[in-house]
């Protein structure tokens, strides 16, 4: 459970560094366009405030305490779930992952009523119209993880 915990506690002080830097220090929050080009024409940091689930769905919907709760209520059934089962330290790394990126999307809701998206990746072509944030990252990967990872055939006592 402590590698759950200090994969979790690094990866939400990844996410909110990482968004205070982007947002605030270099200024994406005050450009006219909302755009900071980086590595032209891969990444660019590209303000979005998210108050929606993934890609903005329902962002029309006053739902912020209601994601704040469904983030909460996963990540205390993922802690609960691998305090119970147990699972390969690769779970553990999973679970962390998870719980920091939505405790730092909670975290975000609470502070600004919205999720702070900034990267933007697009190639060949392709123009990626949405933003996404370290957080989003971390909680596909560790979904990913679970899901994959999640048991390693023994049971807790």
């Amino acid at each position: 459970m402590r590698l759950m915990f200090w994969t979790g506690f690094w990866v939400f002080l990844i996410d909110q560094i990482s968004k205070y830097v982007v947002v605030h220090w270099l200024g994406l929050i005050n450009q006219p366009d909302g755009i900071i080009t980086v590595w032209p024409p891969f990444i660019e940091f590209r303000m979005a405030w998210n108050r929606g689930v993934n890609f903005g769905l329902f962002a029309d919907f006053d739902m912020r305490w209601v994601l704040i709760a469904v983030a909460l209520l996963i990540s205390g059934g993922v802690i609960w779930w691998l305090s119970r089962t147990g699972g390969t330290k690769w779970a553990y790394i999973a679970g962390g992952c998870l719980i920091g990126g939505a405790i730092g999307n909670v975290i975000d809701r609470i502070i600004y009523g919205a999720v702070a998206d900034f990267l933007n990746m697009s190639c060949c072509g392709f123009n990626n119209p949405y933003a996404f944030n370290v957080a989003d990252i971390a909680i596909f990967a560790g979904a990913i993880g679970l899901a994959f990872l999640g048991d390693d055939g023994k049971k807790a006592a």
